[in-house]
């Protein structure tokens, strides 16, 4: 039986663990996917929330398997540093506030500077808050239970802290770089942006002795505060400088000044991570 040929992996390098767990994954969610695409053609946004949450619900269905079967560890997600304490809900929402914090004063410092105005506040404000902060949490949720929890667990045993970092931020770089190429050459700028963004969020775990709430907390944060000043229509560009500086197609992190306060933040997180090793 194959689930019963899965601890054979555990001994193999993480680039076989890795590639047969993907494997495992795809073999479970394809023949769902595949119909489904086809079926909601009508509404292609919908079909990728629906395809893409059954890609989530198959990856965590699996890792119960992949921790039982390769690992005989029970309690995968404990391992991974999603543990439902008080102490991990307070490091979220802390993360939480300062992703905000560091999103809306990049462009509090774009309005001083003329780049951006700020537009009166619509009365659909409130529903594009609590619309975003769903949005935001789900992403947050996700892409660190996969990136910072499975595959830097993963890293973490075969390689170095430092080594399993770096490697971490370029795979989740590379990940948000699967388009064509002429949109990758458009785009480039973004991709430093994810590795440094990928380092600050290892680092902010690593500072929680391994808690995941406060990756969370950040990546949602800084995703939540940019939806409600783009969807809520706060926000008007004036040109006054190239999209490169202030963020190409309006994304932050897709300028130079995003990849100031990405920076700043990937420092702070490091400093807080350092202040937990042993004095020598």
């Amino acid at each position: 039986m194959l689930l019963d040929k899965l601890h054979l992996l555990k001994t193999k390098s993480v680039w076989l663990r890795l590639i047969g767990f993907l494997v495992c994954l795809l073999i479970i969610w394809l023949p769902l996917a595949i119909p489904l695409n086809s079926i909601l053609t009508g509404d292609r946004n919908l079909a990728t929330i629906i395809i893409m949450s059954l890609l989530l619900v198959d990856f965590i269905a699996l890792q119960k398997l992949w921790g039982k079967y390769v690992y005989q560890q029970p309690k995968i997600f404990t391992s991974y540093g999603l543990v439902a304490n008080r102490l991990n809900f307070i490091e979220l929402f802390s993360g939480l506030a300062i992703g905000v914090g560091v999103c809306w004063s990049l462009f509090f410092i774009e309005a001083i500077l003329g780049w951006v105005t700020i537009n009166p506040i619509e009365l659909s404000l409130v529903r594009i808050i609590i619309e975003g902060f769903i949005s935001a949490l789900g992403i947050g949720v996700a892409e660190e239970l996969v990136f910072r929890g499975w595959l830097l667990k993963e890293l973490e045993q075969d390689f170095s802290k430092n080594k399993s970092l770096w490697l971490n931020s370029l795979i989740f770089a590379l990940a948000h770089f699967i388009k064509p190429l002429g949109e990758i050459i458009r785009t480039f700028v973004t991709f430093p942006a994810y590795i440094i963004l990928s380092s600050a969020l290892v680092w902010a775990k690593w500072s929680k002795r391994d808690r995941l709430g406060i990756a969370i907390g950040l990546h949602s944060g800084l995703v939540w505060g940019y939806y409600i000043l783009n969807v809520g229509n706060l926000l008007t560009y004036t040109e006054q400088v190239p999209d490169w500086v202030t963020g190409i197609d309006g994304n932050p992190i897709a300028g130079i000044l995003g990849l100031i306060f990405l920076t700043g933040l990937a420092i702070l997180m490091r400093t807080k991570f350092l202040a937990l090793a042993p004095k020598k």
